[in-house]
């Protein structure tokens, strides 16, 4: 259980309330080191899935932290950058891609109850959709650097394309789950009913 690659998955929550805490600091440096700490989250989060396929590390509490320390560390980053620049031009992209994150969790969950999990595996297009993000969340932290607001305007045009590559994988998954969705396909164990 305690193998380096868990260990970056579980060191990327830790990170979270650290580039909180630097984020609202008011010093000229901390912009730097916000985008630095969110950086190396960012980092493990691809470092992790790579050490445990090249090592055969793979284990349940690594498949199950990954991806709730990947959509705490977007939705937390989101919402600071948000916060700190409220106009409904940032808030749009960020409504779709954390509401997109709660939409396909909830659906890997169905399909992993009625055991079709791999139907919505994570895809090529995921992959893409995830690096966007993690880049446009670096520059919009980057706002009021010394790079010159060019930074800022790149960050919102790549949270754009992140949003726009969100809603394409969704859909993606949603028409691999579909024909469990609707009935066509016979689900183990019979019918789920929601809680």
């Amino acid at each position: 259980m305690w193998n380096l690659p868990n260990i970056l998955t579980m060191l990327r929550i830790v990170l979270i309330p650290i580039f909180v805490a630097v984020f609202y600091i008011e010093e000229p440096w901390a912009p730097y080191a916000a985008a630095a700490v969110f950086g190396a989250a960012a980092l493990t989060d691809w470092l992790d899935g790579y050490l445990a396929r090249r090592w055969e590390q793979t284990s349940p509490l690594g498949a199950f932290l990954d991806p709730v320390a990947d959509k705490l560390m977007v939705a937390v980053s989101l919402v600071v950058v948000l916060q700190a620049d409220p106009r409904i031009l940032l808030a749009l992209p960020v409504i779709v891609i954390i509401g997109r994150e709660i939409t396909v969790s909830a659906l890997r969950e169905w399909m992993a109850e009625i055991g079709a999990r791999a139907a919505v595996a994570v895809s090529t297009l995921g992959k893409v959709k995830t690096t966007a993000q993690m880049v446009s969340i670096v520059l919009l932290i980057l706002r009021d650097s010394i790079f010159g607001p060019w930074v800022y305007d790149l960050g919102i045009l790549l949270v754009y394309i992140a949003a726009i590559l969100t809603l394409w994988s969704m859909v993606v998954y949603l028409m691999a789950a579909w024909p469990s969705l609707s009935g066509k396909v016979p689900i183990k164990g019979g019918e789920k009913k929601s809680a």
